[in-house]
């Protein structure tokens, strides 16, 4: 008689991060969505719309506003758009001095 296999891990969904461009669990990135009310940031990663991610650093964020953000949503930011994002951006911890 053949024995049962295993428990199976548990699959884990990855992204990469726009800004840097790691590859990392969808759990520690922060979803950015296109609806059609404009970008907003998805806390839950359920929203409908085209999304991208960025980690919680602020480097990755200011690579991100520079352009790979709006081509990653295939958008273009809008100023108030911007100024949403920068203002959460603002308020993330300043970054680490780690390299990955």
């Amino acid at each position: 008689m053949a024995k049962k296999p295993g428990k199976r891990p548990k699959h884990i969904p990855l992204r990469t991060c726009v800004g840097c461009r790691l590859v990392l669990p969808k759990r520690n990135l922060i979803r950015i969505v296109r609806t059609g009310d404009g970008v907003k940031i998805d806390p839950t990663g359920k929203l409908s719309g085209r999304g991208a991610y960025l980690h919680d650093q602020r480097s990755c964020w200011e690579q991100g506003l520079k352009g790979s953000l709006a081509h990653a949503l295939k958008t273009e930011l809008t100023e108030q758009e911007q100024a949403f994002l920068r203002g959460y951006m603002e308020g993330l911890p300043p970054d680490d001095n780690e390299n990955f």
